[in-house]
């Protein structure tokens, strides 16, 4: 007779644990997972470029879960590297300029001059924001502040292209695009202002040199 427990009675993990031990076990790499993230992020700006707005939103955001899974994996995984951390680093900065740069094409060719300028303002700023932390970081302070981390931006940018020609007279896109300039420029201040507050008090807290 079977002693195994009923299907009922296993514990709810198990199966997700058989997966990710299968990954794990596998030849599947962390940088292989960013490169695939890469790639359908090249894959939507190329969507949005031809005018397939919308698809291409579906394929940033598959994309954009591949930069979620990565870290994790490497993580679970122990396959995760210095080098690997730099090139997901690097292509998340890449991969959010190239759809942006395909998104301000489109506003360009619909003469949306003020679109277009948005745009340029939230690739600045997006980049800055990951400048500031690496920065920060560089100089032993933490720098995690701010309203519009990474997972945001997505998130906005997301929203935009999915409803870039919505039900009726919506139109999302270049709402999503002021959003996302205004909110990026704000959490560049508040990552200034904060190192700025960090590095001054641990100058104050420095003993006087001895006469």
């Amino acid at each position: 007779m079977s002693t195994s427990p009923p299907a009922s009675r296993r514990p709810r993990g198990t199966g997700r644990e058989t997966v990710r031990n299968a990954l794990i076990e596998s030849r599947l790499t962390p940088n292989a997972i960013s490169m695939t993230g890469f790639v359908l992020c090249i894959v939507a700006a190329v969507l949005i470029w031809q005018g397939e707005i919308v698809w291409g939103g579906v394929a940033f955001i598959v994309g954009s879960i591949c930069d979620t899974l990565d870290g994790r994996y490497a993580r679970s995984s122990g396959k995760g590297s210095p080098f690997g951390a730099f090139l997901d680093s690097t292509l998340d900065r890449a991969e959010e300029g190239i759809v942006l740069a395909a998104v301000g094409w489109q506003f360009s060719r619909m003469g949306n001059d003020t679109a277009v300028a948005a745009t340029v303002i939230a690739v600045l700023s997006s980049l800055l924001v990951s400048y500031t932390r690496a920065r920060a970081e560089a100089l032993g302070v933490e720098c995690k502040v701010g309203i519009a981390s990474r997972a945001i931006r997505v998130v906005i940018l997301s929203i935009g292209l999915l409803f870039a020609t919505g039900p009726g007279d919506v139109e999302l896109l270049a709402p999503a695009v002021y959003v996302l300039a205004a909110l990026s420029t704000v959490t560049v201040f508040q990552r200034v202002f904060h190192v700025r507050g960090v590095l001054v008090r641990a100058a104050a807290q420095e003993p006087d040199p001895a006469p």
